[in-house]
């Protein structure tokens, strides 16, 4: 059986080196899940039809998924009025992390809980954070194993108004 902390902390280190574990079962051109299937803790926006999605799977204990969380919302509040909605899946095995780590690093953007593992194992997350954009049609056109400071801030941005100007 294997531990899932172990194999969590083997992801974000992973992510942290830019070293692709494995292959994402979600990739580019694949429709985005039906999140209503996961019984995801926390509440969805009521549509995402027509907007730009980033999709972040990540974890309180992870540190590039700390040093990513201020960037999500530096998009949030700047792409938000034109379209885009970042929604961050925690994967905390217990709750108690998630909620203290945003006590600390508050988001205006969408947070919910895949307490399961469910829609985690379904995507297969290669590192930690692993983050996918969506375009206005569900459809991932960009995957991002890891966070890498400046270098992913900029391949989101391009990303994202690539995405925008459509």
């Amino acid at each position: 059986m294997r531990s899932p902390k172990l194999l969590a902390a083997i992801l974000c280190l992973a992510g942290a080196l830019g070293l692709d574990a494995a292959p994402t079962a979600l990739k580019v051109g694949d429709a985005m899940p039906d999140f209503t299937k996961f019984k995801l803790e926390g509440k969805l926006p009521d549509t995402l039809k027509g907007k730009v999605v980033l999709l972040d799977f990540w974890a309180s204990w992870c540190d590039p998924c700390k040093e990513s969380f201020p960037v999500m919302e530096e998009f949030q509040k700047q792409y938000g009025p034109r379209g885009l909605v970042v929604i961050a899946i925690n994967e905390d095995e217990n709750r108690k992390d998630m909620e203290d780590f945003l006590k600390k690093n508050a988001v205006t953007f969408t947070v919910v809980r895949d307490a399961g593992q469910k829609l985690v194992d379904q995507v297969q997350i290669p590192t930690m954070p692993g983050s996918f954009i969506i375009d206005q049609e569900g459809r991932v056109r960009f995957v991002h194993a890891g966070y890498r400071g400046a270098e992913t801030k900029k391949k989101y941005q391009e990303e994202i108004e690539s995405l925008l100007k459509k």
